[in-house]
């Protein structure tokens, strides 16, 4: 291989061809996608997630864009809270656009359900289908180790976003302890293939699953990553010991 070149799990791939292979994981996993992150987080997940939404606290009147959206779980809950905030002091309603680069999750996510305020797009976290400083909040939860070029999508982040904007993303990381590293890791590479296999049928898409984490950069290495692309206050909250972390930083 010439050139730079892409993560594909543990292989190193042309750029130009994990797109096509990253989609082919997720067309398999997408009518199990809730599935397969309780698999790989052994359901603590949603904590994590419900974490997640508090911090972003939805506002009525407020455009957000769940990023990497997949069926639409954080979508909901921002919808929600947004709407429960409107009852109690009024104002707009919100916008909640989730845009996903596979046409399957869109569709499984559809079939869910929407709540009043979400709408549904199929697109490029690195080319989002919107103009510039539209947003009042992105969130990409569990999403962006996928894309073929981090930096890029944390650039588009910055372009979409108002001043002031926040950006946040949740994503596995690194354990803070060498004990937790090891337990972890065994259950990752022991554990999930074979439960994917056994569950869903299909091992190769949850082996390049925990791959994946594997590959995505640590806290502060990807803290300094969201800094680059020039956001301001950047911080990270380790959740479970540092398994999943919740980046945050503000457009300047």
């Amino acid at each position: 291989m010439t050139g730079p070149s892409a993560s594909f799990g543990f292989q190193d791939v042309e750029p130009r061809d994990k797109p096509r292979l990253v989609r082919g994981v997720f067309d398999r996993v997408a009518r199990r996608y809730d599935l397969m992150n309780d698999l790989m987080s052994a359901g603590v997940h949603r904590l994590w997630k419900d974490a997640t939404a508090a911090r972003l606290n939805p506002q009525p009147g407020e455009l957000i864009i769940d990023c990497a959206g997949g069926t639409g779980d954080m979508a909901r809950r921002f919808s929600r809270m947004a709407r429960a905030a409107q009852i109690r002091r009024g104002g707009d309603d919100a916008r909640v656009l989730v845009v996903d680069y596979n046409a399957e999750m869109i569709t499984a996510g559809r079939e869910k359900g929407s709540e009043p305020e979400m709408a549904w797009a199929v697109g490029d976290a690195q080319a989002l289908p919107l103009p510039d400083q539209v947003a009042d909040a992105y969130v990409i939860a569990f999403g962006i180790r996928n894309v073929t070029d981090v930096a890029a999508a944390v650039a588009e982040a910055r372009r979409v976003l108002k001043p002031g904007g926040r950006f946040l993303c949740l994503e596995f990381s690194r354990p803070v302890s060498g004990a937790l590293q090891k337990a972890y890791d065994a259950f990752s590479f022991k554990v999930i293939p074979t439960l994917g296999e056994v569950v869903a049928g299909d091992r190769a898409s949850y082996q390049y699953l925990v791959e994946s984490i594997r590959r995505f950069p640590d806290q502060r290495r990807f803290a300094g990553m969201i800094e680059a692309a020039g956001f301001s206050r950047v911080t990270w909250t380790n959740f479970t010991g540092g398994v999943a972390a919740l980046h945050q930083g503000w457009a300047t």
